[in-house]
């Protein structure tokens, strides 16, 4: 087949690349020329994404993948197009499709008879057939089921893991047509592998779930679900380190029932889905008071983390204050709605000098991220930890001279490491 993978990011040029392994012929589509002339030179524009560079360096010299900017290069004559453009939303929770829109009517400029449209950016419930059915309609001149076939399928990857995340993990998809199903089960069955998963309820590999707007409530609901259990762990955790109760144990105890699934409290939720995808779906459903009430706790938690800090060091005006961590999660190059700088902010605001370590950033990406670095063995008189890098599980007070309090929000370390000069606290423990 030939195929064509709109946008070359974290997601789509791990697709690219699983397309092309499989033997079709796949152009990428990227509006960032630099991202372009990368692909093309067979290296890889981010790190961190696992076996990517070895398979570009296979692929690109092999003719099986290439990239442009160019749609009209890539889209007409194409047997699929996937579309993994970013959905953002702006400060009030609405989504903003600015670049979807445009990426929309790019494809459709271009789109003719005979092509699969398969997106897989999360949406709202009914944007597939609300939105991108006439706007693909309109720019194209031609209609959906008839000369073309629009689905939603999707992602379910994490960054750092995408090739083996596609292999574990159903694809779901779900049409505006049985045709237009049948045909993305086809074409997703021709470039996935699968892994035998016993503990599914029917085999892995590509499931229609009927329609699109039942495939695009099922990532909504499966990324809301873990926003929702992460913000009631959390008030767990609250509730335990008020009461004396160390809430680890707890969740351990509970969890060793089949039935229950309670998640790890935290000191924030970040990423490009956890904090984004609940906030879509009560686009849809305002009145999903379960729903907000759990992102209103995640929220608050780097506020709470940095009122631990004051209890435990006391004033905060003039104290010199390490965030330890900016990226969103641990041994991921990424700040997408990262907790650092609620943190950072909530700090400041208290009077104090905040520092930011994070051993994937460099002294000048921090500085253009609105920080100040920190580097281990400097001067400090207490610190709080954001992300959970391998690399803090070794800290200990020779690492941060003069530290009187660490506030543990990942659960990284423990109090014998710190002693009895230094007040040791953990999101949920007492």
């Amino acid at each position: 087949m030939k195929i064509a993978v709109i946008a070359m990011g974290k997601i789509g040029l791990p697709l690219a690349v699983q397309f092309a392994s499989k033997g079709h012929d796949v152009v990428g589509v990227d509006v960032n020329p630099r991202t372009v002339e990368l692909v093309n030179a067979g290296v890889e524009p981010f790190p961190g994404e696992a076996h990517l560079q070895e398979k570009l360096s296979e692929l690109v010299p092999a003719g099986r993948l290439r990239a442009t900017t160019d749609y009209a290069d890539a889209v007409p004559g194409a047997d699929a197009v996937v579309l993994v453009v970013p959905l953002f939303v702006d400060e009030e929770a609405r989504p903003d499709f600015g670049w979807m829109d445009a990426a929309t009517r790019s494809l459709g400029e271009h789109l003719t008879p005979g092509t699969l449209v398969a997106y897989e950016t999360t949406l709202p419930v009914g944007t597939t057939r609300g939105r991108w059915k006439p706007m693909l309609e309109e720019t194209s001149g031609l209609s959906e089921g008839t000369d073309f076939h629009l689905v939603f399928s999707p992602e379910r990857v994490l960054t750092g893991r995408v090739f083996e995340d596609l292999r574990k993990y159903p694809k779901l998809v779900g049409g505006l047509s049985e045709a237009g199903a049948a045909r993305a089960v086809a074409f997703y069955e021709a470039v996935l592998d699968f892994d035998d998963r016993p503990d599914l309820p029917r085999p892995n590999g590509v499931w229609d779930l009927g329609s699109a707007e039942a495939s695009e409530l099922a990532k909504l609901a499966e990324t809301t679900y873990r926003d929702v259990n992460i913000g009631l762990a959390n008030q767990f955790a609250r509730f335990a380190q008020k009461s004396g109760i160390d809430v680890y144990k707890v969740i351990e105890a509970s969890n060793s029932q089949p039935y229950s699934h309670i998640h790890q409290p935290g000191i924030a939720v970040g990423g490009h889905c956890i904090p984004v995808y609940p906030r879509l779906y009560l686009w849809n459903d305002p009145e999903a008071t379960v729903v907000r009430a759990a992102r209103e706790a995640n929220l608050g938690m780097p506020g709470y983390a940095v009122g631990m800090l004051e209890g435990a060091y006391g004033e905060l005006s003039g104290a010199k204050v390490v965030v330890l961590g900016a990226a969103y999660r641990g041994g991921v190059k990424e700040t997408a709605f990262s907790g650092v700088f609620d943190t950072v902010a909530a700090l400041r605001d208290r009077g104090a000098e905040v520092r930011v370590h994070d051993p994937l950033y460099s002294d000048e990406e921090l500085d253009r991220l609105g920080f100040t670095a920190y580097h281990l063995g400097e001067p400090v008189d207490a610190a709080i930890v954001q992300a959970d890098h391998a690399e803090y599980r070794r800290l200990s007070p020779a690492d941060l001279p003069g530290i009187t309090a660490f506030i543990d929000g990942r659960r990284v370390s423990e109090a014998q490491v710190w002693g009895d000069d230094v007040a040791y606290r953990v999101i949920g423990r007492a």
